[in-house]
């Protein structure tokens, strides 16, 4: 069972973190800005998302 539990909660921290670099890239922060966030959440995706989360530009709204 530990497999399928590890499994799953890849599976979902996976789609959080792409939808998080997809919110990112729809943000107004600078090329750079977006920059550093995608990669601190690649390079450590459970904080990264975190820290985005509480911290992270938010996308434009229309």
């Amino acid at each position: 069972m530990g497999i399928e539990v590890s499994g799953l909660f890849g599976l979902i921290l996976l789609a959080l973190d792409i939808w998080a670099i997809v919110s990112v890239v729809g943000s107004s922060a600078s090329t750079g800005g977006k920059v550093l966030w995608i990669l601190l959440i690649l390079i450590l995706p459970v904080l990264g998302l975190l820290i985005w989360l509480f911290a992270g530009p938010r996308p434009v709204r229309a």
